[in-house]
């Protein structure tokens, strides 16, 4: 197996399971290759004895790799889309955050995950993201422009709304009153969106979600549209920028500015393990519809 491993940060905590997670690579013979700037934060914890790969840019990426292995959390998980791209790489997280929502395998059991990729005990999900486009066009857009999760319009500076005139499909639905405005792939629907009072969407489905985040009008409801509709956005409020953010990152833009989000051209590969099912994952870590009088 040719395999990738990504970062974003390092705690002491995690020493055990970076190990467990290289010894058990090793000892399938595996081509390792880690993220750069990870293997520096792996090194200044603890010794490694083996002179591993490294990896900086999506470039260097490629068909040849059979899975990236995430460690950390969902962000984590989220982060890792700016190397896989469209690479059909699938991704598999090891889960030492908090939820684990989409870093599903448990620490504890990263030999047990392993084996279960050798022996194809598996099976590979698309999961669809978002692209957006800018008029005026943003620079800091133009090499990384998509999201796994959501692209969210919300109010900076300020305690007062801001207002989101939205359009779908050239055709214009509404004009929210609120602290922002979030758009969702199924993915995303378990996240920021779901907070919000947003419904979950099976991962599958080919639907986007449009939640806005404390909205002054009772009627402004959720909203869940086809994955194939264009959206065009502008924003006014009392002051002159507001925040733009894709997944977990964010920049700020100003009311002068037109935001178009669509479907992306590509998708992300996400690993399911035959023990960690989507249906399983909400049951156990959304509690889904537990009621202590069926126990």
């Amino acid at each position: 197996m040719k395999i990738a491993i990504y970062g974003h940060y390092f705690i002491k905590d995690a020493q055990q399971y970076v190990e467990d997670l290289l010894d058990a690579l090793n000892k399938k013979n595996a081509n390792i290759y880690i993220e750069e700037r990870f293997l520096e934060l792996i090194k200044s914890t603890f010794k490694i004895d083996v002179d591993y790969n490294t990896f900086s840019s999506y470039k260097d990426l490629d068909e040849s790799f059979d899975f990236m292995f995430t460690v950390g959390g969902d962000g984590t998980v989220l982060r890792s889309i700016k190397y896989l791209r469209d690479t059909d790489i699938p991704v598999i997280g090891v889960n030492i955050g908090r939820l684990g929502f989409l870093a599903t395998v448990n620490k504890e059991k990263i030999s047990e995950a392993i084996d279960n990729l050798q022996n194809k005990k598996y099976t590979v999900k698309e999961r669809s993201l978002l692209s957006i486009k800018t008029e005026p066009k943003i620079e800091a857009l133009d090499d990384f422009n998509f999201a796994l999760n959501e692209i969210t319009l919300s109010r900076k500076n300020t305690a007062s709304m801001i207002t989101v005139e939205t359009y779908l499909n050239e055709e214009y639905l509404t004009s929210y009153w609120a602290d922002g405005l979030i758009t969702s792939t199924p993915t995303g629907s378990t996240g920021y969106s779901l907070s919000c009072g947003g419904p979950v969407i099976s991962p599958q489905a080919k639907s986007l979600v449009l939640t806005p985040v404390a909205p002054h009008n009772l009627n402004a409801r959720p909203l869940v549209i086809p994955d194939d509709t264009e959206l065009k956005m502008r924003v006014s409020g009392r002051e002159n920028e507001f925040f733009l953010s894709l997944d977990s990152r964010i920049m700020t833009i100003n009311n002068q500015t037109t935001i178009h989000i669509k479907k992306a051209p590509f998708t992300i590969k996400m690993i399911e393990l035959n023990d960690y099912t989507f249906i399983q994952t909400l049951r156990k870590k959304l509690l889904w519809g537990e009621d202590t009088r069926n126990k």
